[in-house]
């Protein structure tokens, strides 16, 4: 590997760094321990952490000692949002969402060899703090005319809200977390998103003061964005999120499959592991070939395949190319078919009409006479097989998994028919 400060770079995961020829000499001479806070905040992680999670692996392969935090203490205050407070989970629920987190980031990590990775969680380290001793120890090194420059912060204070003393303290939590990771683990080096620069610097500022001389940094990797001004990881839907029990694995690999052109090249960079030459000749093909999504297809295989694992991506890539006649509908899992048919237009009905009257009321066509026109005209498909009469009826043997057809007109326009008990 080239130097990883240089790679990173050229990746797109480098924005800021508290002193960038300290921190690329600390790497060149590594192993450097490092750490990369996560709040469960909600069940899951979703794909805008992948940035994250997927930075820490790059440093970890580069030779360098992963600490993955999980804040089972942060997760009960939340950092502060720009907008609103956050609602506050009881601590069974932040528990509960601590465990679903370790166990998908976990498998990005190797916790074997002499950099092997640790989970920790700032608990451990705050349960049995007093608030008194809190205060006296770690808040006593906060000033707050400088927390008050926190961008969050700052815009909190100019809306109707305001700010809680709870969101407030969040960086002073942060901040000890770098202290005592340094203290437990001889951690120097934080990695985070470039919207917790605040809470990164705050850190390193109380290291500075409680133990002189120390050589810590900070990095911050950007945030990602989408060229049409919407927010990266969000779709109609919601949030993309890692779980399959909230974003289907089918429905993750689409996402990632209908990434624009305008964004594609720059998410491969960051969250591909694929090597230069590769990126270089996949970011070709998008501009000499824009049509294919050679370069879609790659990311969201290989993102797939780290997240769900190569079976799930195996069964969601033969799920794509069946839905378009490309394969047998009727060889698909269950569930891989629901997932996929759940992200076409779909209704549901108790009992199976005629063609016509099904194509018309998904909405494929305008109506009944146009659905007509499509079956006379040989555009229309039923369970990837043409329709050749008008007056046509499919029989329930023809149903996928018991429940399902797939209607097709022409070569891309797909919806979907559920039959359900009346």
């Amino acid at each position: 590997m080239t130097d990883i400060v240089d790679e990173l770079k050229w990746r797109g995961l480098f924005a800021l760094s508290t002193d960038e020829d300290a921190l690329r000499k600390a790497l060149a001479d590594g192993p450097v321990t490092f750490y990369c806070g996560f709040d469960p905040t909600a069940p899951s992680l979703h794909v805008g952490h992948l940035v994250q999670v997927l930075t820490v692996r790059r440093l970890q392969q580069a030779g360098h000692r992963p600490l993955a935090l999980v804040g089972g203490a942060t997760g009960l205050i939340g950092d502060p949002r720009p907008t609103a407070e956050r609602t506050l989970n009881d601590p069974e629920t932040v528990a509960g969402w601590v465990g679903k987190l370790r166990a998908q980031i976990e498998p990005f990590l190797s916790f074997e060899g002499e950099n092997a990775a640790v989970m920790v969680n700032n608990l451990d380290w705050t349960a049995g703090l007093s608030a008194i001793e809190f205060l006296r120890d770690i808040g006593k090194h906060f000033r707050v005319n400088k927390m008050l420059t926190k961008d969050s912060v700052a815009r909190r204070l100019e809306s109707d809200q305001g700010i809680s003393y709870t969101e407030f303290s969040y960086q002073i939590l942060q901040g000890m977390d770098f202290l005592q990771l340094y203290r437990r683990h001889g951690c120097t080096l934080q990695q985070g998103g470039s919207d917790q620069w605040g809470n990164l610097t705050a850190g390193l500022d109380l290291i500075h003061k409680l133990e002189p001389g120390a050589d810590v940094h900070a990095l911050a990797t950007p945030l990602m964005t989408k060229a049409d001004g919407t927010k990266f990881g969000k779709t109609e839907g919601g949030a993309v999120w890692l779980d399959p029990e909230m974003t289907t694995p089918y429905a993750f690999y689409q996402f990632w499959l209908n990434v624009d052109d305008r964004d594609i090249s720059t998410y491969m960079r960051i969250l591909s592991f694929k090597s230069r030459e590769e990126l270089e000749e996949l970011e070709q093909q998008t501009q000499d070939r824009p049509q294919a999504r050679a370069a879609q297809r790659a990311l969201a295989e290989e993102l797939t395949t780290l997240v769900h694992g190569a079976d799930q991506t195996a069964a969601v890539i033969a799920a794509s190319r069946a839905l378009f006649g490309q394969g047998e509908l009727a060889e698909l899992d269950g569930t891989t078919l629901a997932a996929a048919l759940s992200e076409l237009p779909h209704i549901r009905v108790t009992e199976l009409g005629a063609v016509v009257d099904l194509f018309a009321e998904v909405g494929l066509v305008a109506s009944k006479s146009a659905a007509r026109r499509t079956v006379k005209e040989g555009g229309a498909y039923v369970n990837n097989v043409k329709v050749s009469s008008e007056d046509a009826v499919p029989a329930k043997e023809e149903l996928l998994d018991g429940r399902w057809l797939v209607l097709r007109r022409g070569k891309k326009n797909l919806a979907a028919v559920e039959v359900v008990a009346g």
